[in-house]
């Protein structure tokens, strides 16, 4: 704004003796000196846009130098707090990860299936109201990514004489990863009942990732291809009675090719 007041004033002095028509002269060095200030501030903008082109061409040139295929290259990750883990080894579909321990807050989602609209967004408000200061501490926490969806279904045994088989009662969870600067003792507790705070114990996982809308027959799919390929991996086996975990990262607005879901199953070493 300065230089601008500046440019406007230089503008507009005209000496007193000069007759009527310098005005013309000063309305054309008027028009000028704005003119010239536009450009300016439009090549700050220019320069400002290409500075951060650099940095978003940057990371995405770091994201397609990692990314095993042009679908995982185009997917992006708000820059927050994420889950602290360290990958193990990479293979065609899917990387083993040796993910550390750290606290969510989790709620148990209505309905038979875990990405149904109403069951989905009935969780996700509940606990994003905890994080939003309904809390005994009346608290905001910072947002984190990604938000979990889990499948802990009870397996119950058939016992007659004629069935032997297993049902299962769906439960679904959601969970929001907390930031690392909280503990046990630290984090608020939460006001709704519903919303419980857990610890998630250090693991090692198997995750593959893909971009898109998540649904439950979707998530079934890379399941079931992802154990399948651990299969032939011989260092690593699906840990009996593991389940499923979904971690989506990103808004809802976001563009469904640019989203980054994962499908996770935790694993452990084959001993020889």
């Amino acid at each position: 704004m300065a230089s601008l007041a500046s440019a406007v004033a230089m503008a507009m002095r005209v000496p007193r003796s000069c007759p009527r028509a310098a005005f013309g002269d000063r309305r054309s060095s008027l028009l000028v000196a704005l003119s010239l200030t536009a450009a300016s501030k439009t090549r700050q903008g220019i320069e400002r846009l290409f500075a951060d082109s650099i940095k978003q061409l940057d990371s995405s040139l770091a994201r397609v130098s990692q990314a095993r295929n042009m679908e995982e290259a185009l997917m992006t990750v708000p820059d927050l707090e994420t889950i602290p883990y360290r990958v193990i080894s990479r293979h065609y579909g899917y990387e083993i990860r040796q993910v550390e321990s750290y606290l969510v807050a989790e709620t148990s989602m209505p309905g038979k299936k875990g990405f149904e609209f109403f069951g989905s967004s009935q969780a996700f408000n509940t606990i994003a109201t905890y994080i939003f200061g309904k809390n005994t501490k009346q608290q905001e926490m910072a947002m984190t990514t990604p938000v979990l969806v889990k499948n802990e279904s009870i397996k119950l045994e058939m016992t007659t004489p004629v069935v032997s088989t297993q049902e299962a009662e769906d439960e679904w969870k959601m969970a929001f990863v907390m930031p690392s600067s909280y503990t046990e003792e630290t984090l608020p507790t939460p006001e709704d009942s519903s919303v419980t705070i857990r610890r998630v114990p250090a693991a090692l996982m198997a995750v593959t990732s893909f971009s898109g809308l998540v649904s439950d027959e979707e998530v079934r799919k890379r399941e079931e291809k992802m154990r399948q390929s651990i299969k032939l991996d011989g260092k690593v086996r699906v840990k009996p009675g593991a389940r499923v975990e979904v971690a989506q990262y990103n808004p809802p607005f976001t563009p469904p090719m640019f989203r980054r879901n994962e499908v996770a199953l935790e694993v452990e070493e084959i001993q020889d």
